[in-house]
C-alpha cells in the first residue's frame, strides 16, 4: 500500500475535527491566533523592533512583542499610534489576520447558534417532567385525546401532556395551537422521534410518566406499529420495575391475541372497529343513544367513577345505593377482585371493600347525600308491557370495514325474518353480502349497487319500507370529501323524507367531528364520530383502565346495557315528577334509571340533542309520551 503524505494526513484530521461543528472551528481559531502572534512576536525580536523612532530606544522582547500582535489582532485601532515602517508592517499583518479569524469566529458563533435552534426545533432534548401523559404517534385522533386530557387537568396542580411522534415538532405545535387554543393549567411539550427507537423514550421520560396512549397511524398495517410499539415500552432495555399504564388503540381483531401477549398485561387495548359496529349497531336502533355514550365518555360532563362504599351501605342492597346519592347515579358494583358489576340483582348486597360504579360530575362528587326511599309516591308509577324483538327493516347505504360487525351485531336484537338491504357503488360488495349471510340467522340480507349520491339511487330502493337506515363512510378517500357525500347523501333522505311525508329514522357515521354540525342542517337523528368516539374512550382509560371492564359489559349485547326506553313505561305523563320516582320505578323493574331524553328538544344542540345524563334527583320533570327514560337494563 502507498504511504499517504503528510498532507493528505492533515486534510485527513483536520477534516475529522471540522465535522465537529462550531466548537471545533473555534477550535482551530485559537490554535492559529497563538501561532500567529507568537510567530509575529519573534519576528520582532529576530529584526530588533523597538516600536519608535525615537533614538537609542530598547527593542521590544518576546513577550512585549507578541502581547502588542495579539492587541493587534484583536482590537485594529492600537496600531494608530504605531512608529517606525518595519513595526507599522508587523503590526499591520497581525491586524489582517486578526480580521480574518474574528470573522470566522463571529460565523461560526453565529452558526453554531442557528444550528442549536434548528435542533430544539427538532425536539429531540430530554423531558425533565414527571408524572406526565405520554401520547406516542400521531392521527387526527390526538386533538380530541388532548381536549379532554386538559379538562381532566383542570383541577390538577401543574399538569403536562408529552407527545412524542415522527411529525416535525414545529409543525405539530403550531397544529396543536391552532386546534387547542386554549390548554389551560396544561404544559403540552412536543417532542420528535420514533416511538419504536429506545433513545427516543428515554428521551420523553417514560419511565416516570403517569400513563402512556398509543395512537394508531393513520397508514397500511396500523395494527403492526401499535404492537411494536407496546412491545418496545413492556420490554425496554431500562424500563422501570414498576408495571407500565399503557392504553392502545388496535383495529382488527385478529390482531389482539398479539397485542395482548406483548402487552404483558400492562396495556389495554380498545378494539376499535369492534366498538364503532356495536355502537352504530345499538344507535341505529335508538335514537340519541350516540348523544349519552359521548356524555359518558367526555369529561366536560359527567363521567363514571369508582367510589369506596361509605359504612352506612355495608349490607345494604345494590336498590338501597340508587337512592343513597343525590347528585350521582349509581350504575354497579366493582369488587376487590376486579369484576365489575353493572346493574346487578336489586337485592345484592354490599360487602366492606367494594365500590360503587357511579355516573357523577367528578371522583369527589360521588358522595352518600341522598334522602333513600323516603317520600317515593308510588302511585305515580306506570309499568307499560316490556316490547317483544320484532321484524325489522334496515338500509344500509355505503360499506367499509365495520359494515359486517353492524349487521351481525343488529342481529342480536331483532327477530328471525328481519332484512338487510345493502346500497354501495363498489359491485364487489355483493360477494362479502353473500358470505354475510352464512354468519347471521335472524336476518336476510339483500345487495343493490348504486351509487349513495344519487338521489335516484334512492328513490329506487323505496327507503320509506325501512325501519332504520345507517348511512357509513366511505374510508378509501380524502375524510372531507367522505363527509361530504355522506351530508349529500343524508339531505336526499331528507328531501325524499319530506316529500313522502315519512320521518326516517337515520343514524350516520361521520369521520370529522367538526362537520357534526353541518349534519344536524340535515336531520339525521344520530351521528356516530368513530375516531371521537376512540379518542374519548382512550382518554378515559388513560386515567383510569379498570374502566375497560365497565365498556366491556356496556358495549356488549350480553349482560345490561344502556337503553333509551318510552317515559309513559315508568311514570305517567304530564303530571310533576323528580328523579327520584323514575329511579325508584325503573328500580321495581330490575333497571337502573341513569337520566331521561326531552323529546322536543331533540334538534337543538345548545340543549345536548334533549339528552340529561344524571340528574339531580330532587329536580323535577314533566314527561310527555314522546320522552324516553335512560337507563341500564338487560333487555
Amino acid at each position: 500500500m502507498p504511504k499517504h503524505t503528510l498532507r493528505e494526513k492533515f486534510q485527513y484530521h483536520f477534516e475529522n475535527t471540522m465535522s465537529g461543528g462550531p466548537i471545533a472551528v473555534i477550535r482551530w481559531l485559537a490554535i492559529v491566533s497563538v501561532v500567529s502572534v507568537v510567530v509575529l512576536g519573534g519576528i520582532i525580536v529576530l529584526l530588533g523592533i523597538t516600536g519608535s523612532t525615537e533614538p537609542g530606544a530598547e527593542p521590544l522582547s518576546f513577550l512585549e512583542g507578541t502581547w502588542k500582535s495579539l492587541m493587534a489582532t484583536l482590537d485594529p485601532g492600537t496600531m494608530g499610534g504605531d512608529e517606525g515602517w518595519d513595526y507599522r508592517v508587523v503590526r499591520f499583518t497581525a491586524t489582517l489576520i486578526g480580521i480574518f479569524l474574528i470573522s470566522i469566529l463571529i460565523g461560526s458563533i453565529a452558526s453554531g447558534i442557528d444550528q442549536k435552534i434548528e435542533e430544539l426545533k427538532r425536539g429531540r432534548s430530554r423531558v425533565l417532567d414527571s408524572n406526565h401523559t405520554l401520547i406516542l404517534g400521531w392521527s387526527e385522533k390526538i386533538f380530541t385525546v388532548v381536549t379532554e386530557l386538559v379538562e381532566a387537568n383542570a383541577n390538577q396542580r401543574r399538569p403536562c401532556i408529552v407527545i412524542l411522534s415522527e411529525k416535525d415538532k414545529v409543525e405539530a405545535e403550531d397544529e396543536i395551537k391552532s386546534r387547542i387554543p386554549d390548554t389551560r393549567n396544561t404544559k403540552i411539550v412536543v417532542r420528535s422521534g420514533s416511538t419504536l427507537e429506545s433513545s427516543a423514550a428515554e428521551m420523553v421520560n417514560i419511565n416516570e410518566a403517569r400513563s402512556i396512549i398509543v395512537l394508531s397511524p393513520e397508514t397500511a398495517n396500523p395494527d403492526t406499529y401499535v404492537i411494536k410499539t407496546v412491545l418496545g415500552i413492556t420490554n425496554g432495555r431500562r424500563r422501570k420495575a414498576d408495571a407500565y399504564h399503557v392504553v392502545a388503540e388496535i383495529r382488527d381483531e385478529r390482531n389482539l391475541d398479539a397485542a395482548e401477549l406483548v402487552g404483558n398485561g400492562e396495556a389495554v387495548y380498545v378494539l376499535s372497529e369492534d366498538l364503532i359496529s356495536r355502537v352504530m349497531a345499538q344507535t341505529c336502533r335508538q335514537s340519541g343513544l350516540s348523544v349519552v355514550y359521548a356524555d359518558l365518555l367526555e369529561f366536560a360532563g359527567d363521567e363514571i367513577y369508582f367510589s369506596e362504599i361509605p359504612d352506612s351501605l355495608i349490607g345494604k342492597t345494590y336498590k338501597d345505593s340508587l337512592f343513597a346519592y343525590e347528585t350521582s347515579s349509581v350504575i354497579g358494583v366493582f369488587t376487590p377482585s376486579g369484576e365489575a358489576l353493572i346493574n346487578p340483582p336489586m337485592d345484592r348486597t354490599y360487602s366492606d371493600g367494594e365500590s360503587v360504579i357511579a355516573i357523577s360530575e367528578d371522583d369527589d362528587t360521588v358522595i352518600a347525600n341522598g334522602r333513600g326511599l323516603d317520600g317515593i309516591d308510588t302511585s305515580l308509577f306506570q309499568h307499560g308491557e316490556e316490547s317483544s324483538p320484532v321484524q325489522e327493516h334496515t338500509l344500509i347505504i355505503g360499506w367499509n370495514e365495520i359494515a359486517p360487525r353492524i349487521v351481525t351485531e343488529v342481529d342480536n336484537y331483532v327477530k328471525a325474518d328481519s332484512m338487510v338491504l345493502v346500497i354501495s357503488h363498489d359491485p364487489a360488495v355483493g360477494a362479502e353480502v353473500t358470505k354475510l349471510q352464512a354468519q347471521v340467522k335472524n336476518q336476510r340480507i339483500a345487495f343493490c349497487e348504486g351509487d349513495p349520491v344519487d338521489k335516484k339511487t334512492l328513490l329506487d330502493v323505496n327507503t320509506k319500507g325501512f325501519d332504520h337506515i345507517i348511512v357509513l363512510s366511505d374510508r378509501n378517500i380524502d375524510i372531507q370529501e367522505s363527509d361530504a357525500h355522506t351530508l349529500i347523501t343524508l339531505l336526499h333522505l331528507r328531501s325524499i323524507s319530506e316529500a313522502e311525508g315519512v320521518d326516517y329514522s337515520i343514524v350516520t357515521e361521520m369521520l370529522d367531528m367538526r362537520n357534526r354540525e353541518l349534519g344536524v342542517v340535515a336531520k339525521a337523528d344520530d351521528f356516530v364520530v368513530s375516531d371521537n368516539l376512540i379518542s374519548l374512550m382512550l382518554s378515559q382509560l388513560s386515567e383510569n383502565r379498570e374502566l375497560k371492564k365497565v365498556y366491556d359489559v356496556l358495549f356488549q349485547a350480553e349482560g345490561s346495557e344502556v337503553y333509551l326506553k318510552p317515559s309513559n313505561r315508568y311514570v305517567r305523563t304530564g303530571t310533576e315528577v323528580d328523579f327520584y320516582t323514575v329511579v325508584a320505578s325503573a328500580a321495581a323493574l330490575g333497571e337502573s334509571a341513569i337520566g331521561y331524553r326531552i323529546a322536543a328538544e331533540t334538534p337543538d344542540p345548545d340543549k345536548h340533542y334533549g339528552v340529561r345524563l344524571n340528574p339531580n334527583k330532587s329536580e323535577k320533570v314533566t314527561f310527555k309520551d314522546k320522552d324516553f327514560v335512560i337507563v341500564l337494563s338487560e333487555d
